[in-house]
């Protein structure tokens, strides 16, 4: 049968500008005033302490990954670190699947692991979504009426599978 995998990290320009930014806001007060600082206990510990937060991000975010397989047994997903495991949904369980355009920020107030968001309408959001990047995504929909998005860069593939197990594993449903 076939299998579509995917493997996808925070890897934006942006993000590092930020984290470079941030970097340089810490670095540059500390060569104006070192004298200063280096004689205060306190900024002291205070700039070692955002100094190992920034490096403790910048870590975090590079082990972000979000890993994405379609097989004959289902769909399976593992946003890591967040899951220790990996995450199946059974063809059983899905009622329809497809690749759709999203708007992150609209949607699921942005990228990452997201939940179940209450808009301003009163409304539940669009289920929960795991994505990295971009604003193409994998929607499934569950029998229990639940949904999920996971985020894809290669939609045109993902939709492929989608249909070739769509066919064999969804008949019954449409």
């Amino acid at each position: 049968m076939k299998i579509f995998t995917e493997k996808q990290k925070f890897n934006q320009w942006w993000l590092y500008i930020i984290i470079g930014a941030s970097l340089l806001a810490m670095i540059i007060p500390v060569v104006i005033n070192s004298d200063e600082i280096l004689q205060d206990k306190v900024a002291k510990i205070a700039l070692s302490i955002s100094f190992l937060l920034t490096i403790a991000a910048i870590f975090i975010i590079r082990m972000i990954t979000l890993h994405t397989r379609i097989d004959e047994k289902g769909i399976h997903y593992r946003f890591t670190p967040f899951h220790r495991k990996q995450y199946q949904i059974a063809w059983k369980d899905i009622s329809n699947v497809y690749v759709r355009k999203y708007n992150a920020i609209s949607e699921y107030g942005g990228w990452g692991y997201r939940g179940n968001i209450l808009r301003s309408s009163g409304k539940v959001s669009n289920g929960k979504a795991f994505n990295i990047r971009g604003n193409q995504g994998i929607q499934i929909e569950l029998t229990n009426g639940k949904k999920m998005l996971i985020g894809t860069q290669k939609a045109v593939e993902a939709q492929r599978i989608l249909d070739a197990y769509q066919s064999k594993f969804l008949k019954t449903t449409e």
